[in-house]
């Protein structure tokens, strides 16, 4: 059987599994599937007026910068576990393994949480974007505009790449490596076209002092609750990055492709999205005029470019956050075959059947696809014309993946020397890097289940339902239904991760 099997193979059957996916990503792809989620050219451009409202440049210019290396230390910790444990369960499996199953079932669920929302953000965003793109070049189309309008084409988007997905096979592989290279060169055009074009440029004085405050809240405020609000752009752009894990069932070289794809994903990015931000907030002709825009960075365009340049940089955005919903799609559909090939979901069968043609857990991509449409209807109602619900599901998405990251990283801080490294590792580091890395986890989920504005409070006289932040009703809530089932049913029966392959055969790898 051993000589049957080559190394990635030999290492997965010692976690338990058989190889049933098919392993034909490169490491440079898995990189690319984790580059292509984070997306410069997605959360830079659908979340920048999170922090230009709260906060202004300096949320951008400082705020960026800082939360990116905490960001990074996270991933060292992450490239560690997924280098000793190369499954697509990822956090799930990391979880299970060192903590047993209930810790493994709550994690899953947090992490499953998490890549449901942030496709279904993506995606929402590329929709808008879309919309926006086209918008430049026809007034009628622009007069038109709607939020079901552009709710449709969520819906059309989100079925393009689940059609993609399901039927591309090793094209998946391939789409994402060229996504990598339209990543680097779209937003080195975007930046050339915003230092070369515009008439004028703003100071540097306003780019790393100038303060905003376009919540509602009051400016006393401003350091302790408006700022670290707009943070989100920073946390929410940089994350998706457990792709690289998700995926190791089909990376060649696994333990050190995947380890090495996590922690490159988020420096390359940190790197191109913060000169691309720069080149934003430069380009900004008249501030006022983006701040009663509520901050959309497509104010900034039509400030400063004519209608040629802005129909091209809004269309290489665009580009890119497609490329990026259909990669969310991929990883999300992993984990979902992953958990429920360990029994974790209803219906775990249908998640876990893997097309015996193409190889592809088909149903599960079906499965995201219809639950993002879900959770996304929210954003059909808005305040000022902006779907407060966004950012709710993007709140959502941070929330549920990074606690999800906090568990396992706690965890392996806690086995300390008891923990068997794998060929990546850091050392003696862990012991700091993984406890900054949970710190930094907690402080940002407290800060994103607040209202983004007054109105949000339920207490306030100006409530509304629209403007809500309903990511800790769709977090708590869950985790609180998955608790009365855990205690009711499913600790009964959930054992953790289930092995695919005979016990015979596992020992012998592990001897």
């Amino acid at each position: 059987m051993a000589d049957q099997l080559n190394d990635d193979e030999q290492l997965l059957a010692s976690l338990g599994y058989k190889q049933e996916l098919n392993r034909s990503w490169s490491s440079f792809s898995n990189f690319a599937i984790s580059f292509s989620i984070i997306s410069i050219l997605a959360g830079c451009f659908t979340t920048f007026g999170q922090a230009w409202n709260n906060g202004g440049p300096v949320a951008i210019s400082w705020g960026w910068p800082i939360i990116s290396i905490f960001i990074l230390i996270i991933g060292f910790t992450m490239s560690e576990l997924v280098s000793a444990y190369p499954t697509s369960g990822g956090i799930y499996w990391w979880a299970a393994k060192m903590g047993g199953p209930a810790t493994g079932f709550f994690t899953g669920w947090l992490n499953l949480i998490g890549l449901l929302a942030v496709t279904a953000s993506v995606a929402y965003g590329c929709a808008t974007f879309f919309d926006l793109t086209l918008s430049t070049i026809s007034s009628s189309y622009a007069d038109g505009y709607s939020l079901t309008r552009v709710f449709i084409t969520f819906i059309v988007i989100f079925a393009l790449g689940a059609l993609l997905n399901i039927y591309g096979g090793h094209l998946l592989a391939v789409l994402n490596n060229i996504s990598v290279w339209w990543h680097v060169a779209g937003a080195a055009a975007v930046i050339l076209i915003l230092v070369v074009i515009p008439d004028s440029h703003q100071s540097i004085d306003f780019v790393f002092t100038e303060r905003i405050n376009n919540s509602g809240y009051l400016d006393g405020k401003y350091w302790f609750l408006v700022l670290p609000l707009g943070f989100l752009l920073t946390q929410y752009t940089i994350t998706g990055f457990d792709a690289s894990a998700h995926l190791a069932e089909e990376t060649q070289g696994a333990a050190e492709g995947a380890a090495k794809g996590i922690w490159r994903s988020i420096a390359y990015s940190a790197i191109g999205g913060y000169l691309l931000l720069l080149a934003f907030v430069f380009a900004v002709q008249d501030p006022q005029g983006v701040t009663d825009g509520f901050g959309a960075v497509d104010v900034i365009f039509g400030q400063a470019l004519p209608e040629g340049w802005h129909f091209a940089i809004l269309a290489i955005s665009t580009a890119g956050q497609f490329f990026c919903a259909v990669a969310c799609l991929t990883s999300a559909s992993r984990m979902t075959f992953a958990f429920s090939r360990d029994g974790a979901i209803p219906g775990s069968k249908l998640w876990a059947k893997v097309n015996p043609r193409t190889k592809v857990p088909a149903n599960a991509v079906t499965f995201v696809a219809v639950v993002g449409v879900i959770i996304t209807l929210p954003a059909l109602k808005s305040i000022g014309g902006v779907p407060i619900a966004f950012y709710a599901v993007t709140s959502v998405a941070v929330i549920g993946l990074y606690l999800a990251f906090a568990i396992p990283i706690f965890l392996r801080w806690k086995m300390g020397d008891d923990f068997v490294p794998g060929s990546w590792n850091n050392g003696q580091k862990y012991k700091w890097m993984n406890l900054l890395a949970v710190a930094e986890i907690a402080i940002i989920s407290v800060y994103f289940i607040l209202p983004f504005v007054p109105a949000g409070w339920i207490f306030s006289d100006d409530f509304t339902w629209s403007a809500v932040n309903y990511a800790p009703i769709l977090t708590g809530g869950t985790l609180i239904v998955l608790a009365i089932w855990w205690q009711l049913s499913a600790k009964k029966w959930f054992t953790g991760p289930k092995m695919t392959i005979d016990t015979a055969v596992t020992d012998a790898f592990k001897d």
